[in-house]
């Protein structure tokens, strides 16, 4: 009861000093959300070449229990998802338990592990075709952790945190954490906004690890090291730029995160990649069906 105690009062802090009114109302068992990503992606070079895709996602958030110390979510698929996307996320239903501190924790490990099983079965493979990149619609690895559920999840997680003026945020493919701005409040709900360099290193590492997997889909071997002196000549920079949009009672319900990258060298062209990726979270008013069917 302590820690939730002092969870209520973190919370009620920035909506006091912001005057906003009364604290937010706590997560109640049966609250659904709908999460949808947007992502959009762009390519130019000097060289006047040029390419763009987009790509939307969709999970269902749903609260299915409520502790002192956290709680318990349950991130599944809509309703009017086909049989074969079903077919295809064996990672879900997922259900996790969210704790006032600290990480995500899977709940339904074993589920989970019966599941991937049965997958691999059904494509015609086994748990050696773990890792490996393939081609079929798309290009895509064969993961076969449960935890890999946790990082889905993670990367569309926008109860991640309190905002406030001048936290300091933390971003994975940045070269440090800055501080958060307040750009509007309103009865509306506020805005923070945060800017950050890149991490040059990171993204060079990105980059080879897309070279390793373009090699499996071809069919060939590229190591990591190697794929990582291939593009050491580069010169690499950017930005991530990402604004949180609140409602009226405090909670997220959109980021939008942009992330440039120039890259430079070794020889003559010089190439610009933009990717934006938005996450929103709103309620769903209409009654969950029961979390307690078979997964």
């Amino acid at each position: 009861m302590r820690l939730m105690m002092m969870a209520a009062a973190a919370l009620l802090l920035p909506a006091l000093a912001a005057g906003t009114g009364p604290a937010k109302p706590g997560p109640k068992v049966g609250d659904v959300y709908e999460i949808l990503t947007d992502r959009e992606s762009s390519q130019q070079a000097n060289d006047m070449s040029s390419g763009s895709s987009t790509d939307r996602d969709a999970l269902v958030e749903r609260v299915i229990g409520v502790r002192d110390d956290g709680l318990e979510l349950e991130y599944d698929l809509p309703e009017n998802s086909t049989a074969d996307e079903r077919a295809s996320s064996w990672q879900f239903p997922v259900r996790v338990f969210k704790p006032v501190r600290g990480p995500l924790q899977l709940l339904n490990g074993p589920d989970l592990e019966a599941r991937v099983d049965s997958w691999l079965k059904a494509g015609g493979m086994t748990r050696a075709a773990c890792g490996h990149w393939i081609f079929t619609w798309n290009a895509f690895r064969i993961e076969c952790d449960p935890q890999s559920a946790i990082k889905i999840v993670q990367a569309v997680d926008l109860r991640a945190g309190d905002l406030a003026d001048g936290a300091p945020y933390r971003d994975p493919d940045a070269r440090a954490p800055a501080p958060l701005s307040r750009e509007k409040t309103g009865p509306g709900g506020a805005t923070f906004t945060v800017g950050m360099a890149l991490d040059p290193d990171a993204a060079r590492h990105a980059r080879a690890e897309t070279d390793v997997a373009v090699a499996q889909i071809r069919g060939k071997t590229l190591a990591l090291d190697a794929a990582l002196r291939a593009r050491s000549a580069e010169t690499l920079s950017g930005t991530i730029m990402i604004t949180f949009e609140t409602d009226s009672t405090g909670e997220v319900r959109r980021r939008t995160r942009v992330k440039t990258l120039e890259i430079k060298g070794p020889g003559p062209r010089i190439e610009k990649l933009t990717v934006t990726e938005t996450v929103e979270r709103r309620r769903v008013s209409k009654p969950a069906p029961d979390w307690r069917r078979t997964a």
